[in-house]
């Protein structure tokens, strides 16, 4: 069934109507002429012609022509109704014509094979009302005639059929294409969204975390001395400078290549800055422990740029993470692999103790879960894996290889 054109399913739009109308009035009309041409040829030509077998040629080719706009609502009624009118009539030759290449733009040879064998049959009896000729030709003259006539309009609505569907097929590859590079457009911002979001979550959780755990003490604490306080507002003002400076390194890192921005982007943190995390996670209360063989340690350096920086941030995120959720606990980092097979990392730390609340207490920051959801993202990406849980000695711990190429 085909669907409305117009507003609200009342039918076809005025222009597609106007569009249908014109392709109707067009083809009668050279229907009409056509026809008119060949019935006055054959009325000059054939002296069997009477007044009334010239009134009946007529009269059914005018029934002919006027078929014509019916046959897309009944294609094979209509078409043989016109060839058998066709038969008795030369003035119904252009609408036998038209309607037999719509009729071949289907492409179903049941209805060509049925058309044409009515129209031939109509043929010859036409030939018999009209009686012996002196110029009668042999039946098989007649027959090879009709089918080369017949066979050159089936060819032409093959045709036409065919680049109709052509039309149709690129139509809708190309209204495919428009689609699928819509949706992989819209893959691609999601895609980048996500990358925004983890960036955005692994370079400033850690240093937010660390203003908002000095700014409770400061809040709640009013038993620290006027250096105290300065040195607690000082971490919060360097921190929050860091968290600035690391928010335009990333925007720096995820601005299009084609921005006209000028300007070096700043490095991405990598494990050279390695001592400078775990200084800054024992400072806020968190003692770290560092394990790793000489042979590693001293081979970091060699790590590919971009497995370096994901150790990194997944080593950043889970003493973030120790900070918010296990504030003075200590924390077991470890560092193994071997270059040509992986890196591995290893973060634990104990779980703290349930104190109740109380008026002189530091509420930890909220996290919002995602985290370490962000992290086995980043070590899948990474071609590497990531684990976390409590372990048999109830401490939390955090466990993930990536790849170390040679």
């Amino acid at each position: 069934m085909t669907p409305p054109d117009g507003p609200l399913g009342r039918g076809p739009a005025p222009e597609t109507r106007r569009r249908r109308v014109w392709g109707s009035v067009w083809r009668m009309l050279v229907a009409t002429v056509v026809g008119a041409v060949a019935f006055g040829s054959f009325l000059a030509d054939d002296p069997r012609m009477t007044n009334g077998l010239a009134g009946l040629d007529f009269l059914l080719g005018i029934v002919a022509i006027g078929l014509l706009p019916l046959r897309r609502s009944a294609p094979l009624p209509v078409v043989l109704a016109i060839a058998v009118c066709a038969g008795f009539s030369t003035f119904g030759v252009g609408a036998f014509a038209i309607a037999v290449i719509s009729l071949a733009t289907r492409r179903r040879w049941q209805e060509i094979v049925a058309v044409g064998l009515a129209a031939l049959t109509a043929g010859f009896a036409h030939e018999r009302l009209l009686g012996p000729s002196k110029d009668w030709s042999p039946w098989w003259a007649l027959v090879l005639v009709g089918v080369l006539f017949y066979g050159s309009l089936v060819v032409t609505g093959l045709y036409v059929g065919g680049r109709r569907e052509l039309l149709v097929t690129l139509r809708d590859r190309a209204e495919t294409a428009e689609r699928e590079a819509a949706a992989r457009l819209d893959q691609a911002r999601a895609t980048e969204r996500t990358r925004i979001a983890r960036e955005m979550h692994d370079v400033l959780a850690h240093r937010i975390s660390l203003v908002a755990m000095y700014a409770g003490a400061l809040t709640f604490r009013d038993d620290l001395s006027r250096e105290q306080a300065v040195a607690s507002a000082e971490v919060i003002r360097v921190n929050a400078h860091l968290a600035l400076t690391e928010l335009r390194t990333v925007l720096g890192v995820l601005r299009d290549t084609n921005d006209d921005a000028t300007g070096p982007d700043l490095p991405q943190p990598t494990l050279d800055t390695l001592p400078e995390l775990l200084a800054e996670c024992t400072a806020a209360g968190n003692h770290v422990t560092y394990l790793a063989a000489p042979n590693v340690t001293n081979r970091l350096g060699e790590l590919p740029e971009q497995a370096s920086r994901n150790a990194f941030r997944i080593l950043q995120e889970s003493l973030t993470n120790a900070r918010k959720h296990a504030p003075g606990q200590a924390v077991l980092v470890e560092i193994g692999g071997s270059p040509g097979n992986r890196l591995t990392l290893s973060i634990g730390n104990d779980r703290p103790e349930v104190v109740p609340a109380h008026a002189g207490s530091v509420a930890a920051p909220q996290g919002s879960g995602l985290g370490l959801i962000g992290l086995v993202e980043r070590a899948r990406l990474a071609g590497g894996e990531l684990s976390h849980g409590v372990d048999q000695s109830d401490r939390f711990v955090v466990r993930a290889w990536v790849p170390w190429p040679m």
